[in-house]
């Protein structure tokens, strides 16, 4: 919306973070201070399934964007837990590999410049 000047740029949020990223997890998790921080509307709730097996209620806020290795995408996430969270959904958009053993993500050697995507 700033690049279109709909909205000034002291209006546009962002928030620095350190996330945990879960190939085992499908969509992205964001803390609610987090979603407070980037002014993020609360659009639904769905029922999400725990790695422990356990389901629970958790609030969906409208997307936002995630800049990894200079790749965008947006995602809508779930709104709980205490630590953000980068689902395998985001990592398909961005076309990004895990490196497990240096603990990081890479970009898709295949496509080094930037994401391509199977349709």
């Amino acid at each position: 919306m700033q690049r279109m000047g709909r909205i000034e740029s002291g209006d546009v949020h962002a928030y620095l973070a350190h996330a945990l990223i879960d190939t085992g997890a499908t969509r992205s998790v964001l803390p609610r201070f987090v979603a407070e921080a980037l002014d993020l509307m609360i659009i639904s709730r769905t029922e999400a399934q725990m790695a422990d097996g356990r389901y629970v209620d958790a609030d969906v806020a409208e997307p936002f964007f995630v800049d990894i290795l200079g790749r965008q995408a947006s995602d809508d996430p779930l709104i709980m837990g205490d630590q953000v969270l980068l689902g395998v959904t985001v990592l398909e958009k961005l076309d990004l590999l895990v490196d497990c053993p240096r603990q990081r993500v890479i970009a898709n050697p295949a496509h080094p410049d930037q994401p391509v995507f199977r349709v």
